[in-house]
């Protein structure tokens, strides 16, 4: 028999049986196998959906799926014939390298919910190629575990002590209101004694053991520094100290429980005894008695009890009730008076360059204006600018970064001889495009603190401090925190009139490395507040805060509401050199953003390279972060395509990134980083109801994966409408589906290192018959915002649809930026757009090359508003988008 290979090259196909054209097939089962799946309590059913894959190099088989579940009464197992699913709706088919030489065989079954709600029902799959073969495993032949389902109590408990166990009875506890619906929560403070002089006090309460539950969430404190998700089943162990834990219980419901620091001198975290227990570990600096504060919830979804402790603990920790009178008047006149808008769109939304992987550390202006040149001969038009470490004056030349202080204020003679405003000087004449130059320092001046000869110890008060750890133990000088406003006052109104409007902060977590008890407490909030009050005062919070995830300031200073959003960098350092960080930082991020999501802070998750073997697994990561882009290439080591996906042009010829309107963050809350499953980053754009979802998939692990993504699974998708999911990479867009629909999903192939971002548009239905009469099917239409942009939604600000009285559909889309804007028309191919369609650009008729129908999906028009702004030679005055009108006449099918 002569046949074809997976390359479409013939070949001779010896004889193969069919038990052993199984081993070539690849399954893949919705809900999974290996995973705890939720199943709501609104919902009386779980549905399966099983997708068999075969090489057509091979005969068609009659494949047959069977579930093995114990959903029963009585708890024992039996099998349930998936039906064979004969419909042309198929799911869309996403990333698979042999998608057009396979066969795809869908099966389909139900378990209806059981009376004993309370207990798991598992289950596995078997299948084979006909009756007369022998059934194969899935869990077998894929090394997986029997899939879990827990089908959700409507009732909330009442009391913690349905929840937890053997709890300290002394530990005060007290149910509270909640802010969030179908959650309860309870609030709980413990009295810790006071310090003594430089002694801490240690406190150790039990909060028992959490019930019924199988697997585990916590963000720990990986290091000093930075926070890290860690994941288990069956006991809960992490091994750092964790400020956020989770536990999804057996009767599909969440327990949160949220550390609280920074409402006094005591440091909360929580520990495991090595039993399960969980315990509350607090530490208090203060020389009167303090509290540990601990928040807990329970609800119906991770997201909506995560909400409650954090809406809880932004009622606890209010930011000013500490300062004084003349305190809070400097912070609200700074906000009123100095917080530009238009600033923070820059700030935010531009692409930005720095300097730190790109230049390396022997870093001197020279070496920016050359890679500042070279972006811009390569086109790249950065709009922010980041000189990293390097730049300052330091005592002790060729000593480690630790054993280095700061002398002064301008940059160092060797790399800018002409001091620092000569540099910014040259910068903005030259490059007029950047908006916005910071530079790095340490909180305490450099990461050896400022140097005792220098003529910044000569200004200020100064202390000798010890500082904890291997890496950055040892004494240091530092300015005394009574001189820190001051410090800061001086160093930032010096800084400004050199041009630098924004700064990245970097080391803060010094503060927590005091060794003293008195150090710290007289450092930490005195510090923190300077540098809050000085960034506002000189740079409109134009800042980044780095290495900041410390319990003390997470709660602090950016947890608070009391002024503007400040960027926080939201986990450890982009390691360009170490293949397995890859991976590992995206996963760190996207869960760290679980918790950072609800600070008053938007999320950074690192610079990173554009040529490099992980370039667009990061690129793709940023855009739908929701937070920041900025990159540190190697002068002239550019992917200038992979550039103009991150971001687009204004009509005033500026670079912006095409930021969602939420934070991005990690869906699958409990599944590890080990499990070999795909990490999943949800956003959402736009209005409730009207926005776009969109999920990032990543493959983490090590092998190539193959999944379902259910439309369920995106943000923001309600029930009674209808959308489309379109995948970036390969432009291919799904059927009209609904959330609860018959296989309403998508299955996905991709490699290591591979990715996909998908987005779900909303759809709305127009009956566009010029004979009213007629029972053909109404038009469904959705605006897909800017094609060939990873996050092309984004760049949509507003639309608006509806029938004109004379029957045609008015399609109204403002767009932040030009681009390819692609718009779903459910009949479109049965149009023409020469008679069909008229497109206007500010009251002018776009030229009709400028429109076409994709050569990916027939049922999506690709209008090229770039080019055809270009040729119209529009100009937007002073606006800075660009308003889009689409006609579509009514008109009747044959």
């Amino acid at each position: 028999m002569v046949t074809t290979d997976l390359n479409g090259k013939p070949f001779q196909l010896t004889f193969v049986r069919s038990s052993q054209m199984m081993i070539f097939a690849r399954v893949i089962c919705d809900p999974p196998l290996g995973q705890t799946t939720v199943i709501p309590y609104d919902q009386d059913h779980a549905t399966f959906t099983v997708l068999i894959e075969s090489s057509k190099s091979f005969p068609v088989q009659g494949w047959e799926a069977v579930l093995w579940h114990n959903g029963h009464g009585d708890q024992e197992w039996r099998e349930l014939q998936l039906e064979d699913v004969t419909t042309d709706a198929k799911p869309l088919c996403i990333s698979s390298k042999d998608r057009s030489r396979v066969y795809r065989r869908y099966f389909n079954g139900r378990i209806q919910r059981p009376n004993k709600t309370s207990l798991p029902v598992h289950f596995t799959l078997k299948y084979r190629t006909s009756s007369s073969e022998s059934w194969k495993w899935m869990n077998d032949f894929y090394s997986l575990r029997d899939g879990e389902l827990y089908f959700q109590a409507n009732d909330l408990p009442d009391k913690l002590d349905d929840l937890l166990k053997d709890y300290d009875p002394s530990l005060p506890v007290h149910p509270v209101d909640t802010e969030v619906p179908e959650t309860r929560l309870w609030s709980l403070a413990a009295a810790i004694d006071p310090a003594h002089d430089k002694h801490s006090h240690y406190s150790e309460i039990s909060l028992g053991f959490p019930t019924n539950f199988t697997r585990w969430f916590a963000l720990v404190r990986i290091w000093t520094p930075w926070l890290a998700p860690r994941h288990g089943q069956g006991m809960f162990a992490p091994t750092e100290d964790a400020v956020l834990c989770s536990f999804l219980r057996r009767d599909g419901l969440h327990l949160v429980m949220l550390a609280v620091s920074g409402v006094d001198d005591v440091l909360t975290v929580f520990k495991p005894n090595g039993e399960g227990k969980v315990m509350i570990s607090a530490r208090n600096d203060g020389l009167s008695q303090g509290h540990a504060r601990v928040i807990i919830a329970v609800g119906k979804t991770f997201e909506t009890a995560n909400a409650a402790v954090m809406y809880h603990a932004r009622k606890l920790v209010k930011g000013e009730e500490y300062m004084s009178g003349e305190m809070k008047a400097e912070m609200k006149a700074s906000i009123d008076g100095g917080v530009k808008p238009e600033w923070l769109e820059n700030w935010y939304d531009g692409l930005t360059y720095c300097t730190w992987n790109g230049l390396g550390q022997n870093l001197t202006e020279e070496m920016i204006y050359l890679a500042l040149d070279i972006l811009g001969s390569n086109h790249i038009r950065i709009t922010n600018l980041i000189i990293d470490d390097n730049w300052q004056s330091l005592d002790n030349k060729g000593a480690s970064q630790m054993k280095r202080g700061w002398t002064d204020f301008d940059a160092n003679k060797e790399g800018f001889p002409k001091g620092l405003k000569h540099t910014v000087t040259t910068i903005r004449q030259k490059h007029t495009d950047i908006q916005h130059i910071a530079v790095w320092h340490a909180l305490l001046g450099y990461w050896g603190g400022i140097s005792p000869e220098g003529s910044i110890a000569k200004k200020y008060k100064t202390k000798e401090v010890r500082k904890q750890g291997d890496v950055a133990g040892g004494s240091m000088t530092v300015v005394d925190a009574d001189d820190a406003q001051k410090l800061y006052d001086d160093f930032y109104k010096f800084l400004a009139s050199t041009g630098i409007d924004s700064v990245k902060t970097d080391a803060q977590f010094f503060l927590d490395l005091l060794e003293d008890a008195n150090d710290r407490r007289h450092f930490i909030k005195a510090y923190q507040d300077a540098w809050t009050i000085s960034s506002l005062r000189y740079f409109s919070i134009k800042c980044i805060s780095c290495m900041s995830q410390t319990p003390q300031i997470l709660f602090h200073s950016q947890l608070p509401t009391n002024k503007p959003r400040l960027m926080v960098r939201n986990s450890d350092d982009f390691f360009p050199e170490i293949p397995t960080s890859h991976p590992w930082h995206i996963f760190c991020n996207a869960h760290n953003a679980l918790f950072t999501a609800h600070l008053n802070v938007l999320p950074d998750w690192d610079m990173f390279q554009t040529s490099h073997p992980y370039s667009s697994f990061h690129a793709a990561a940023r855009c739908v972060s929701g937070g920041p882009i900025y990159f540190t290439d190697v002068p002239g080591e550019h992917d200038v395509e992979l550039i103009k996906a991150m971001t687009a042009q204004t009509t005033n010829d500026k670079t912006r990134i095409l930021r969602p309107s939420t934070i991005g963050k990690a869906t699958g809350v409990y599944t590890a980083y080990e499990e070999e499953r795909f990490l999943k980053v949800g956003t959402y754009h736009g209005s409730k109801g009207k926005g776009v979802g969109i999920l990032g998939i990543f493959n983490v692990s090590e092998r190539l994966l193959s999944e379902f993504v259910a439309l369920h699974e995106f943000p923001g998708v309600e029930k009674e409408t209808n959308y489309v999911v379109r995948a970036h990479n390969t432009g291919e867009v799904s059927i009209p589906m609904r959330k609860d629909g018959f296989m309403a999903l998508a299955s996905l192939q991709i490699d290591v290192k591979g990715w996909e971002i998908l987005s779900s548009y909303p759809l709305q239905k127009f009956n566009l018959s010029s004979d009213r009469s007629n029972k053909r099917e109404a038009t469904e239409i959705g605006v897909l915002g800017l094609l060939g942009k990873m996050t092309g939604a984004a760049a949509v600000t507003n639309t608006d649809l509806h029938v004109e009285k004379n029957g045609r559909l008015r399609i109204w889309t403002s767009l932040k930026a030009l681009g390819l804007l692609g718009v779903y028309i459910s009949d479109l191919k049965m149009r023409s757009i020469e008679k069909d369609f008229l497109i206007m650009i500010l009251g002018r008729a776009i030229p009709l090359h400028t429109v076409n129908v994709s050569s990916v999906s027939d049922c999506v028009l690709e209008v090229d508003v770039e080019k055809a702004w270009k040729e119209l030679e529009l100009d937007s005055g002073w606006s800075n988008e660009v308003a889009l009108e689409i006609f579509i006449q009514n008109r009747t099918f044959d």
